[in-house]
């Protein structure tokens, strides 16, 4: 009787271990750069309402990223909603994220800006996107549009 005692109890113990570990991996973030928390990010699509009138802004924004450069991982695009998106990159050039991160949804901290990016920049973010020759030679005029420099990066 008491071996079936001591066996089920290991039983159980193993159990209970092996659903821990499952639950663990389904709630598993991964973090890049600065520590930051989820606590506070704002939509994705509250970036230009937040920036208007602004030069800059600190923020905290939770969103899906479209696309990721291929060469490294050194920035990220993040739909910021309107069929708009926004350029992300890491302070320093301290940090990447994953190649594959795109599709999923990730909690970024640090500074959105207004940027004009030039025509060579335009040209060496397609190169890193592994775009055409043809669609880079497309790229003739500079782009005003959002960016943001991130800290920290949290990938859900």
């Amino acid at each position: 009787m008491k071996n079936i005692f001591y066996l089920l109890l290991i039983v159980i113990v193993f159990y209970n271990c092996n659903n821990q570990k499952t639950n663990d991996a389904a709630e598993k973030k991964l973090c890049f750069g600065d520590s930051i928390s989820e606590n506070g990010a704002i939509s994705s699509n509250e970036v230009e309402m937040q920036l208007k009138n602004k030069d800059s802004i600190a923020l905290k924004i939770s969103g899906k990223i479209t696309d990721v450069c291929q060469k490294k991982g050194c920035w990220m695009m993040m739909d910021i909603g309107n069929g708009k998106t926004m350029r992300v990159t890491f302070k320093d050039y301290a940090f990447f994220v994953p190649k594959d991160a795109a599709g999923k949804t990730a909690v970024i901290e640090g500074y959105a800006y207004t940027d004009t990016t030039s025509i060579s920049q335009l040209k060496h973010y397609a190169e890193d996107a592994n775009k055409s020759k043809a669609e880079i030679d497309a790229i003739t005029s500079p782009e005003v549009n959002t960016s943001f420099e991130a800290r920290g990066v949290i990938l859900k």
